[in-house]
């Protein structure tokens, strides 16, 4: 049962991961994100994919939390079960993963959006945090990854004051990568992916860990970090191949990493 609550495809080198409760409108029940995560790993461990994509239905991509199971459980218990711990699982994925969004991506469905790499939104696509209304916060990362995203101030107006982004506001504010129709967000999320898989493995993975790397460390340090790997990609048979295919004007045959 918990297979059915995440739908999965592959297209070429894209793997495709689709949140499968309509009737909740994708709320994220233990058993879904459990789901979701296991499918993000498969993808992950698999060297015939190349990056991935997440995504729900035209009408929600997650409305968040089941509320319903806040009722049944004490702080004590959630403190020990830590349900949000699952979500680390998430943020060490290898691959570049783009979230594909069409309407309302609010709470922990706003916040697994953002800790995907790119987000592709509907023209119809609604985020929001309005976990303050129940008198709680985001605790899966809303808090942290928004300020980089949208600035202080629009996140503390999201956060504190159940501000809901449109998809136009999202771009605009660097939430979204890219606004398309209800029609065509999907396939062109998934284009994107099958672009970037198709670059070299290990120099697509390497420069996604030092872009998130950059959120934590020092602009001196963060520099050191990229030199080393950079150092260490040209060192590698992909750089000798990359640079042997734009030469001979071909495409390149990258390694599996």
């Amino acid at each position: 049962m918990m297979e059915d609550l995440v739908l999965r495809e592959q297209r070429g080198r894209v793997g495709i991961i689709q949140l499968n409760s309509p009737k909740t409108m994708n709320a994220l029940s233990p058993s879904i994100i459990e789901a979701v995560m296991n499918a993000l790993e498969a993808y992950d461990r698999d060297d015939s994919v190349g990056a991935i994509v997440l995504t729900g239905h035209a009408r929600a991509f997650s409305v968040g939390a089941d509320v319903k199971q806040f009722k049944s459980i004490t702080a004590e218990e959630i403190r020990r079960q830590d349900p949000i711990g699952k979500w680390d699982r998430m943020h060490a994925i290898r691959k570049p993963m783009i979230a594909a969004v069409s309407g309302y991506a609010l709470g922990g469905g706003c916040e697994i959006a953002l800790a995907c790499d790119l987000i592709i939104a509907s023209a119809t696509a609604v985020f929001g945090q309005p976990e303050v209304n129940l008198g709680i916060m985001p605790g899966a990362g809303a808090t942290q990854r928004l300020p980089h995203l949208v600035g202080a101030g629009i996140a503390m107006e999201m956060i504190l004051n159940d501000r809901r982004l449109s998809a136009d506001e999202a771009l605009q504010y660097g939430l979204a990568n890219h606004v398309f129709s209800v029609e065509d967000y999907l396939e062109r999320a998934i284009d994107l992916a099958q672009s970037i898989a198709e670059k070299a493995p290990r120099a697509v993975q390497d420069a996604k860990r030092l872009i998130r790397a950059a959120q934590d460390l020092p602009l001196t340090e963060g520099l050191k970090y990229e030199r080393e790997h950079f150092y260490g990609l040209f060192s590698g048979p992909d750089a000798t191949e990359g640079v042997a295919a734009f030469l001979e004007k071909r495409a390149p045959e990258w390694q599996e990493y």
